[in-house]
């Protein structure tokens, strides 16, 4: 079985608050105060959801920071674990006390 790519935090924006919504990356960018480029490169996964971006989101969206900075930690640690987790695993002896 074939293991899902992991999930940008752009794509959660896009997909379950943009488009439902119906705001524009443009509008959405305007009313939190950022560069409309910082929202399409969130959205097109270039670019991570730093702490500044979280809050704006969560403040403009009723959500928490927390909320935003947890799908960038998931997939930033999925993304890790797809690229070197098997590699990392061999070449380092656990611990045993």
């Amino acid at each position: 079985m074939e293991k899902l790519a992991p999930i940008h935090p752009g794509e959660i924006l896009q997909e379950e608050f943009l488009e439902p919504l119906g705001i524009s990356q443009n509008a959405l960018a305007k009313a939190i105060n950022v560069p409309p480029r910082r929202i399409n490169e969130i959205v097109n996964a270039k670019r991570a959801v730093t702490p500044d971006t979280a809050l704006r989101l969560s403040v403009y969206f009723g959500t928490t920071p927390e909320f935003w900075l947890h799908l960038q930690s998931k997939y930033e640690l999925e993304t890790a674990k797809d690229k070197t987790y098997n590699e990392i695993s061999r070449s380092i002896k656990p611990f045993a006390a």
